[in-house]
């Protein structure tokens, strides 16, 4: 049975981020709740990836503090800690814009080699691996088995011994994501994890991601463009603009803001009567669907 726990999981208080003169991430808070799925979205350059890098420790804020909190009631400073520390000692697993599978090796190899952590604390750090003692068997059968029940999860059991790298794009999104699942995350980020797919494969990651809040009771934070996605399955919904959180709720509340409305749709500041004019349902919903996909930001720079 899941435990329904919506007291926050991660804490983002006053988080700015600086590269040289350009303030990429401006005094920006918000909370995720536990078994809540949390969107994060915004135009290109708006800084999500940015937030991202922040939290699972690949940037050092130049200021503010980011909270996780265990269910026990421990709590890690994400700031603080080394980006290895955040995956291992406070469970936060993320993928990535573009896929970072191991291409020539198999799908249960992918999985399997998630799990280093805990086969190497079997293994002695190699001692016991390399004679095969008896603890060190145990976590690999383990470790196999959960890579197996997260093929089957994703619709790949079937593939199990086949490269990585010859799985078609929307499979390989799917993988990615069963891989983090290995590492028994509390906080999941995914970054994008829609891009490229074509609508059926949307609705299925909608299912997957679905399945895992309801099943694994963990909290699932989400970069992404596509729309489809983020209104149908996300519970919370924070929306930047140029490093700026502008829009902080529900997917409805969110969708009739006139602040997003106006960052999506280039209104002038002082039209409110065309904002209240727009019809609000349809063209917000189009316009946040595709006015990210025109333009990629440069590679290297903030985003």
């Amino acid at each position: 049975m899941v435990v329904v726990d919506n007291d926050p999981i991660l804490r983002v208080d006053h988080l700015t981020m600086r590269f040289g003169g350009l303030v990429a991430i401006g005094d920006f808070s918000f909370t995720a709740a536990r078994n809540d799925i949390t969107a994060l979205i915004g135009p290109n350059g708006a800084g999500k990836t940015t937030v991202f890098n922040c939290i699972t420790g690949f940037y050092k804020p130049t200021e503010g503090m980011i909270t996780l909190t265990h269910p026990g009631g421990s709590q890690f400073i994400l700031e603080r800690m080394d980006d290895f520390r955040i995956a291992q000692h406070a469970k936060v697993a993320r993928t990535f814009q573009n896929i970072r599978l191991f291409a020539g090796m198999t799908l249960l190899e992918n999985l399997v080699v998630a799990q280093h952590n805990t086969l190497m604390r079997a293994s002695g750090f190699t001692v016991a691996g390399i004679l095969g003692l008896g603890g060190y068997r145990r976590a690999e059968r383990d470790a196999v088995d959960l890579a197996k029940y997260w093929l089957d999860k994703i619709g790949l059991i079937d593939r199990a011994d086949d490269p990585a790298g010859d799985l078609p794009y929307g499979a390989q999104r799917r993988l990615e994501i069963a891989r983090a699942m290995c590492t028994k995350p509390l906080l999941l980020c995914l970054d994008e994890p829609a891009a490229g797919l074509n609508p059926r494969e949307s609705d299925q990651l909608n299912q997957l991601l679905l399945a895992i809040r309801r099943e694994q009771n963990i909290a699932i934070l989400l970069i992404e463009h596509d729309m489809s996605v983020v209104m149908g399955i996300s519970d919370h919904v924070v929306v930047l603009d140029y490093g700026l959180k502008i829009s902080d709720g529900t997917p409805a509340e969110v969708k009739t803001d006139p602040n997003v409305i106006r960052a999506y749709l280039g209104v002038e500041e002082d039209s409110n009567e065309q904002i209240a004019a727009v019809p609000v349902q349809a063209l917000v919903e189009e316009a946040l669907a595709h006015a990210e996909a025109s333009v990629e930001p440069p590679k290297g720079a903030p985003q």
